[in-house]
């Protein structure tokens, strides 16, 4: 493993160069990777597979006819590769539970039975494990329990592996019931098209996703800038300025810049009046959501986010009032204005240009 400093602390990772997608080839030569679900993560996953070299399946209930005909439509042949799950789970040796959360309780008594010694059970989250008293998911001894967890989005992984790079993703390894969990493990890792992994374990995982995504990466972003297109439409501001002072220069530009190059040489490089109100903001703002995000770990830790996902995510009707919350935000004048908005972007964007600003501190150059 390649010893890599973050931020003054060594840390473990592997790296496509210690581990070649050949070694992983041979690691799993002999394997049969099942796929079970074709929804978010299910299609990146096991096309980056494919067309890496590895022998997939995938196990898709018939039942959802969107993720069926989408997985028939990316040229999985029912009854060659694509199968019912429990045709699927019965067939590969390792099974990779890509599902939702909510139905990974549902179909586990079918994906167990079919469960043989010296099989890998995968996950890409550890929600099913960690919280196994509210999921009833506990794996056989005789299997090995793997996750990676790509950082991003199944859409993101797809594109990242279509452009030659990848996602980086964390691993760890529940159960080691053969001796090669962890040569598995990486392997599966580097043949979604990671761009390097990173070891955790299965709690830090999910407890780490979960804050994240109620937090800074989902719930945190869309709230904070609810408030401040608020703020400026209240103020007088037409909707095409609060829209892009407050979404379109973060997503088009500064975002870009900051993932090129750090935070801290996107604040050197902007005017000294924007330099000066965001050091002098920021621990205010930071004061503010401490609490929130204290109060988010610790529902996540103690089962209380799982809960509610379980619960709510099992209705019958869920899909239903989940179209109705989308439809309330995507309706919003908001993300109407995002709507227009985008539409005027010029059809050919790049980063190039943002990477060609690299100028003098205290000029404003995104």
């Amino acid at each position: 493993m390649a010893v890599i400093n973050f931020g003054g602390v060594k840390e473990n990772v592997v790296t496509r160069k210690e581990f070649p997608i050949t070694k992983a080839r041979k690691v799993l030569k002999d394997e049969t990777i099942a796929v079970i679900g074709y929804g978010v993560q299910g299609p990146a996953q096991a096309l980056n597979m494919k067309e890496n070299g590895f022998k997939v399946i995938i196990g898709q209930s018939k039942k959802f006819k969107k993720d069926w005909n989408r997985a028939v439509k990316d040229g999985w042949k029912p009854g060659k590769d694509l199968f019912d799950i429990e045709e699927a789970a019965k067939r590969g040796t390792i099974l990779e539970m890509l599902v939702s959360d909510a139905a990974q309780k549902t179909i586990w008594p079918l994906i167990k039975k079919n469960l043989n010694p010296g099989d890998a059970l995968y996950f890409s989250h550890g929600f099913s494990i960690v919280y196994k008293n509210q999921t009833r998911i506990i794996p056989p001894k005789t299997v090995d329990v793997l996750l990676v967890a790509p950082k991003g989005s199944g859409t993101s992984l797809r594109r990242n592996f279509l452009a030659g790079a990848g996602i980086n993703s964390s691993f760890a390894i529940e159960q080691d019931a053969t001796g090669r969990a962890r040569d598995r493990c990486i392997a599966l890792g580097i043949a979604i098209g990671s761009g390097y992994l990173f070891p955790t374990s299965f709690k830090h995982e999910v407890y780490s996703d979960l804050t994240g995504e109620r937090g800074v990466l989902m719930g945190a972003l869309a709230g904070i800038m609810e408030a401040q297109y608020e703020v400026f439409r209240k103020n007088g501001h037409s909707p095409s300025e609060a829209f892009n002072e407050t979404v379109e220069e973060l997503t088009q530009s500064l975002i870009k810049l900051v993932a090129e190059n750090g935070m801290d040489w996107m604040y050197l490089n902007c005017s000294a009046t924007a330099q000066r109100g965001a050091l002098d903001w920021k621990p205010k703002f930071k004061k503010a959501v401490m609490p929130v995000f204290n109060e988010i770990y610790r529902r996540v830790k103690a089962g209380d986010e799982t809960r509610r996902v379980l619960t709510t995510c099992s209705k019958p009707n869920y899909q239903d009032q989940l179209a109705k919350e989308l439809n309330v935000m995507a309706n919003s004048e908001m993300w109407l204005a995002g709507k227009a908005t985008r539409a005027l972007r010029p059809k050919e964007t790049s980063t190039k240009k943002a990477k060609s600003t690299r100028g003098v501190a205290g000029r404003k150059t995104y």
